[in-house]
């Protein structure tokens, strides 16, 4: 195979090692490789970025292993005159056979120096800090999502039916009553004239509610629950504070994704942290969904179609499209909105996962056109499909309809 890329590197990451191979022209026509081993310490790291100058590598390619390719890409990112690939370890799998670490980085070197391996999206440091803020925040508010869940058990477990009539069990009323709970006060009377505003003519219910066989026991898990809940609050907050901070040089940006039906101030940002805002990394609106896992797969052999599943993508974007899908689909008078209804018969009974996948698809193809055109959305409409159809061609699909069941049609028009 045709040799591209002369002075080609290729590293297999490992968390405490890493092996690279060298291939640089030999005297004559062929080729040389020379194979190191280096420790993931970064004194270590330094050598590996000093025998790569010295070798004049132009080229440096490695997979992404877990996060251990981090700490190597660190330090070699800044290196002039040297492109870097971060590439999927799905797409170079190695010849059956030949598994080993040495193997592993010729192999890459290889497929390197030849021009048939692809760079992965790799995001600017400020994206890179956005996105460790924005996933990290998704997953302080799953951890107190499962926090106020096992405090509803707790209660239930103690007869305390409080989230049968009271929406919000850590609302500022609801909080009122767990805190006297704790503190030793059982009288549901006594416990339900702590209901507020909107609340009070719920007092009635709240009484056969708050009687219960609330135990000291129940009290000391209670009051961990709740202590646990107040922490990761202030854990949230705080990071909210920090990614609107992050956010400032994206402020724009931020406001055209949030002109999609749908997509609020939250999904914005996860949106920025997971693509960035410079979409010539993506060549067209269809390669940003595949990189997303967010289109249909294609896997056709012997002309048939095995099967449509989507690829495993970026989960964070996934799940925050989809979130914004179901939104949008509840929006009034929506391009969007239509659209979901319009999926959801075509897919057919069972099909509001389908079609809230395919809405978050659409999503992501509006992102990419609203941040590189530097645009704003403009909805075609809640009529959008009713005006694409042709009324004739509906007209005469009607009409055979009702000849197939033996019918005799006149249409006539009406005044």
């Amino acid at each position: 195979m045709k040799v591209t890329v002369a002075r080609a590197a290729g590293l297999d990451v490992h968390k405490d090692t890493v092996t690279a191979c060298v291939r640089v022209p030999e005297s004559g026509s062929g080729r040389c490789q020379e194979v190191r081993e280096f420790r993931t310490f970064t004194h270590d790291l330094r050598r590996l970025r000093l025998w790569l100058i010295d070798q004049a590598v132009t080229h440096v390619a490695m997979e992404a292993t877990g996060v251990y390719w981090r700490p190597v890409w660190h330090v070699l990112e800044d290196l002039e005159g040297v492109e870097l690939l971060l590439v999927n370890a799905h797409h170079v799998k190695n010849v059956p056979g030949r598994k080993t670490d040495v193997s592993d980085a010729a192999w890459l070197a290889q497929l390197l120096e030849c021009g048939l391996l692809k760079g992965s999206f790799v995001p600017p440091p400020v994206i890179a800090h956005l996105r460790d803020l924005t996933r990290y925040r998704k997953k302080l508010v799953e951890a107190r999502a499962s926090e106020t869940q096992r405090i509803q058990k707790l209660l239930e477990d103690a007869g305390i039916k409080l989230d049968s009539v009271v929406s919000d069990v850590l609302g500022k009323s609801g909080r009122e009553m767990l805190d006297a709970l704790i503190v030793g006060v059982r009288d549901p009377r006594t416990l339900a004239e702590m209901a507020r505003t909107r609340m009070r003519p719920k007092i009635p219910e709240l009484r056969l509610a708050l009687e219960g066989r609330f135990s000291q026991h129940h009290a000391l898990m209670l009051e961990m629950h709740l202590a646990h809940v107040d922490h990761l609050t202030a854990s949230i907050v705080r990071l909210d504070v920090e990614i609107d901070e992050v956010m400032v040089p994206f402020g724009d940006q931020s406001l055209r994704l949030q002109t999609i039906p749908g997509v609020g101030k939250r999904t914005a940002e996860v949106i920025v942290a997971e693509i960035g805002v410079d979409m010539s990394r993506f060549p067209t609106a269809g390669h940003l969904a595949s990189w997303a896992g967010m289109c249909p797969g294609n896997h056709e052999s012997a002309g048939k179609r095995r099967s449509g599943r989507a690829r495993k993508g970026d989960h964070a974007l996934r799940a925050a499209l989809c979130e914004a899908a179901w939104a949008a689909a509840r929006t009034k008078d929506t391009y969007l909105a239509a659209q979901f209804r319009h999926l959801r018969r075509r897919f057919g009974k069972g099909g509001d996962k389908k079609a809230v996948f395919a809405l978050g698809h659409t999503i992501l193809v509006i992102a990419w056109h609203l941040l590189a055109n530097e645009s704003t959305y403009e909805d075609l409409g809640g009529d959008y499909f009713a005006r694409r159809n042709d009324a004739q061609a509906r007209k005469r699909y009607l009409i055979r309809q009702l000849e197939a069941l033996g019918q005799r049609v006149t249409v006539e028009s009406a005044a």
